[in-house]
């Protein structure tokens, strides 16, 4: 536990000094690696690989690849998913992945009674959501320590964000497993959810979850699935 708090504490400043690293590559992991300029926005949103491109390639090369998949095509991550955290937490703790994936691929996600199920083979619950959107000044951002939010909207669209490192900070302890932050909205990247796509944070993901989109339908169904985080 002290360790953890101790992470919690040393995040910000571990950012800070990353962040100046990473300008000076002139691109950030989060545009999977375009070379897009994302530290001409002073802004860090994920773990950056960008001083290590030959990782990079590799782990795009092997999410497209899609060995992970273990039957599931029914999705692709989502732009914003960070592939070198995907490739190495796969390679890390292979069981509890291909158990979600197979889940995911053999079960009807749309007819599924919602609330808690175990995945069989694993220790992992999958949460089955019939949930809504809601207003962004009511959604609390956050993220997690020891797991990795795996989310997959099987109906209608959920709004994300994901908020800055540099411009945020904790306004509450950390309390197993998740601590909340005060953010600058105006830094924050919000992304709309399809079911062609599926959302993974890390824990360097600190995000916000079921804001309202711009249609008149904030219903939603989602699946999310907690697997733990390999340090």
């Amino acid at each position: 536990m002290k360790k953890i708090i101790m992470g919690i504490a040393l995040l910000s400043s571990t950012f800070l000094a990353a962040q100046a690293q990473y300008c000076q590559k002139g691109f950030c992991h989060s545009e999977q690696a375009s070379g897009k300029d994302c530290c001409a926005q002073e802004g860090l949103y994920t773990t950056s690989y960008a001083d290590n491109p030959k990782l990079v390639k590799k782990a795009e090369k092997w999410a497209k690849k899609g060995a992970w998949r273990n039957g599931f095509t029914k999705a692709n991550p989502h732009a914003s998913v960070n592939l070198v955290d995907f490739y190495q937490q796969y390679q890390k703790n292979p069981k509890q992945w291909k158990a979600l994936f197979e889940y995911i691929a053999k079960t009807d996600l749309l007819t599924i009674p919602k609330g808690k199920h175990q995945i069989p083979g694993s220790d992992l619950t999958v949460s089955v959501e019939d949930s809504e959107n809601g207003p962004l000044e009511k959604r609390q951002s956050e993220s997690h320590y020891k797991h990795i939010d795996f989310q997959y909207v099987v109906k209608g669209v959920e709004r994300f964000g994901i908020i800055d490192h540099l411009t945020s900070k904790p306004n509450c302890k950390y309390r197993p497993d998740v601590i909340h932050y005060d953010y600058d909205k105006s830094k924050a990247r919000f992304y709309d959810s399809n079911p062609n796509e599926f959302f993974i944070f890390f824990p360097n993901d600190w995000h916000i979850a079921k804001i309202n989109n711009d249609s008149n339908d904030q219903s939603i169904r989602v699946i999310v699935i907690k697997v733990d985080y390999v340090e």
